[in-house]
């Protein structure tokens, strides 16, 4: 492996080469360092002599009261060549980074390590003596998966995926729907019989969805559904942001569905795309006529979307790997395993401490504040 040298690069130079790629992750682009405004982001290259042969979006989170000292986060990412070996590629970035204040690094290799089919996930369900996805057989065993958590372990990176739940930063477990050399016909078969009854009753309803730019009517009712299922909604100034950098970066990037009955807004969600993969980022739903269905026609007219615009896979985003029915997370398995597709665990993200007092007390910074 030759030595490979990381340094800064530009925003234009990190989208050519993210452009060139068969896709990255939505949170690898250099736009989405101007989504975080709470952070201060930069692209870093990886170079094989003068040929840049990687890129990475980093978001440095300064520590309370110690504002030069940061932690240096890469979302879902950075896009280097997994298969090999790793330390060829986080050396040179771990001792950038630490040279220039960061006290940790986190990051989230997009790299799988097992899958299940929806068959599998709804039998689990099914059998009380199943509540975790790891109690199922794999169908897949990757080894670049397994390779790349055996090397982080040695080099000393922590695992921060936890055993339930979301964790401290993006998911673990996604659900993800594959849509290479399939219709629209075979994508509504490999669907449950409630899904497709569900798509019907919302056309029969009259539910239409369209792609739109009213954000101010999607963050209302996201804010309704933040109250209704118990969790933060962000402001709308940050979904503001998000539009305007993303489409900025890549026009169609990132588009707004809305479903409306009778003129209501009954759902709508934004999905994201780069390259050959799609992903359904953020949704909200009315309390108020649910059975038109709205957020069954709003996924089935994005991933229409998806297959229309040549995605190879269609991510519903994270789940937790509960399959026990009386965990309350078990209803967002079931809602998005109707669609067929796949549960899908990856490596997870992983920290190394740079400056291990201070990632000590950053730990348990976050503990105390609950992450």
């Amino acid at each position: 492996m030759p030595v490979l040298t990381v340094s800064p690069i530009s925003a234009g130079e990190h989208l050519a080469f993210v452009r060139a790629q068969e896709s990255a992750s939505f949170l690898q682009t250099p736009a989405w360092g101007q989504v975080k405004t709470e952070w201060r982001s930069e692209s870093l290259g990886w170079f094989d002599g003068g040929q840049l042969v990687g890129a990475g979006l980093v978001l440095h989170r300064p520590v309370p009261r110690l504002e030069r000292f940061t932690l240096a986060y890469l979302p879902e990412g950075p896009v280097i060549d997994w298969t090999g070996d790793i330390g060829a590629w986080l050396d040179p970035l771990a001792a950038y980074l630490k040279a220039r204040g960061a006290f940790a690094i986190r990051l989230g290799p997009p790299v799988r390590t097992d899958s299940w089919s929806s068959a599998q996930v709804k039998q689990g369900i099914a059998d009380p003596g199943i509540t975790r996805l790891t109690d199922l057989p794999s169908q897949e065993f990757n080894e670049v998966g397994a390779r790349v958590t055996s090397q982080l372990t040695a080099a000393g990176w922590l695992p921060q995926s936890p055993e339930h739940g979301f964790g401290t930063g993006h998911p673990q477990f996604t659900y993800e729907l594959p849509l290479v050399g399939r219709t629209e016909d075979d994508l509504l078969a490999g669907m449950n019989q409630l899904w497709r009854r569900n798509i019907r009753k919302a056309a029969k309803a009259g539910v239409e969805v369209s792609v739109g730019d009213d954000l101010k009517a999607f963050h209302d009712l996201y804010v309704h559904t933040a109250e209704r299922d118990r969790f933060t909604p962000r402001p709308l100034r940050y979904f503001e942001t998000m539009f305007a950098a993303l489409d900025a970066e890549d026009p169609g990037r990132i588009r707004l569905h809305l479903a409306r009955h009778e003129g209501t807004l009954v759902a709508a969600a934004i999905m994201a795309r780069v390259g050959t993969r799609a992903w359904y980022a953020y949704g909200a739903s009315s309390s108020e006529k649910r059975e038109v269905r709205g957020s069954n026609a709003c996924q089935w007219a994005m991933i229409r979307d998806a297959l229309a615009a040549g995605s190879d896979v269609y991510s519903l985003r994270g789940i937790t790997p509960t399959l026990d029915t009386t965990d309350p997370h078990v209803g967002l398995v079931q809602f998005k395993v109707g669609t067929g597709g796949e549960a899908v665990r990856y490596v997870g993200e992983w920290d190394l401490p740079l400056r291990p007092m201070l990632y000590r007390a950053f730990d348990l910074y976050m503990r105390r504040r609950g992450r």
